[in-house]
């Protein structure tokens, strides 16, 4: 098949996961080109794997010390750059468009009816999951933001619905010979200040905290380890560490749970998306929660032990077949497959 991919590049978590669903999809046979959106080009990482690829504008989602900022949020939105981008969108002899929360791709889709694929985290809240109240427009926006004719969700735990487990990058199932280091704690809060974020960790000389997502290069500050951008020091700070703080995203906070890592997370207030995660931790019980960047909370959390790996399956794959063999109402049973090939979930 010839396959338009989109992909939303506000989050490094789509980068992450689309980069594996299209290497697979191409190792099954299929033609794919890859259309990104909602962030520049030069600030863009490690996407040369996407060639052949474009850049489009698409929508950038604003924050502010841990918040939405709506109101920036509705100034940036260009909705006339929008439709010019779907309309110019080549679509010829494209058999299936797979959007992983992406805008162009998703409305090329629904205007040229093309069939098409929602990829992803925000596509499992179409089902019976936990959802935080949220407002109005925040339910309608998780849900239409990019809509898809066909469904491949993404969850943490399979809550007797058709839906995935997480996509897990290939390196962290080949953890055999790096040792875990019970004091050593793996730190993403892109969405706080660096001064707050410092401020937070200082008191605790206790354990090294390894910040990704606050500095341009590498710096020490005493206990505190701040890293510039590195997918494959990140990778190797994730597989080391006892236990990982971050925001409640989706992709962070699986590879912490397939790995077997305590987990502390910050859901970004007015956000949907993971202030439902943060309630889905909880009422799993796969780790502990915080509104605030909250010193109590925190050592309570580092006295804790680690938790058992879920030792997720290569999602991927069975996501790759199902497309492949074309009978997308068959998802079901490619579901119940992905989740038999795990090692904790029931």
């Amino acid at each position: 098949m010839k396959i338009l991919f989109g992909v939303q590049g506000t989050g490094n978590g789509h980068i992450s996961r689309s980069r594996e669903l299209v290497t697979s999809l191409r190792d099954f046979g299929h033609e794919v080109d890859v259309v990104i959106s909602g962030r520049r080009e030069e600030e863009l990482k490690e996407i040369e794997v996407f060639s052949p690829y474009r850049v489009l504008k698409g929508f950038t989602l604003v924050t502010y010390r841990g918040k939405m900022n709506y109101i920036e949020t509705m100034f940036q939105l260009d909705f006339v750059q929008l439709m010019s981008d779907v309309f110019a969108l080549d679509i010829n002899g494209i058999d299936l468009i797979v959007t992983d929360f992406e805008p162009v791709t998703s409305m090329a889709a629904r205007v040229r009816n093309i069939p098409s694929i929602g990829f992803g985290h925000q596509y499992a809240f179409r089902y019976d999951v936990p959802v935080a109240r949220g407002n109005v427009f925040e339910r309608y926006t998780l849900l239409n933001f990019a809509p898809a004719r066909y469904n491949a969700g993404l969850h943490w735990h399979h809550f007797n619905q058709p839906i995935f487990p997480p996509v897990i990058p290939p390196s962290l199932y080949e953890t055999d010979e790096l040792k875990v280091k019970g004091g050593k704690v793996l730190v993403y809060l892109p969405f706080e200040e660096v001064e707050d974020v410092t401020a937070f960790l200082v008191p605790f000389e206790d354990h090294e905290f390894y910040i990704y997502g606050k500095a341009r290069e590498d710096r020490d500050q005493g206990h505190l380890r701040f890293r510039g951008y590195s997918r494959e020091g990140f990778l190797r700070d994730l597989q080391e560490c006892g236990g990982v703080v971050c925001n409640a995203g989706f992709e962070l906070p699986g590879e912490a749970l397939h790995l077997g890592k305590k987990l502390l997370v910050r859901p970004l207030d007015g956000q949907i998306e993971q202030e439902s995660n943060a309630l889905a931790i909880e009422e799993l019980s796969l780790g502990m929660t915080m509104h605030s960047l909250d010193g109590d909370i925190l050592r309570e959390w580092l006295q804790k032990p680690n938790r058992e790996p879920m030792g997720y399956s290569r999602t991927v794959n069975y996501i790759a077949e199902w497309v492949t063999k074309g009978q997308w109402d068959d998802l079901p049973d490619y579901v119940e497959a992905a989740w038999a090939d795990c090692l904790a979930v029931s």
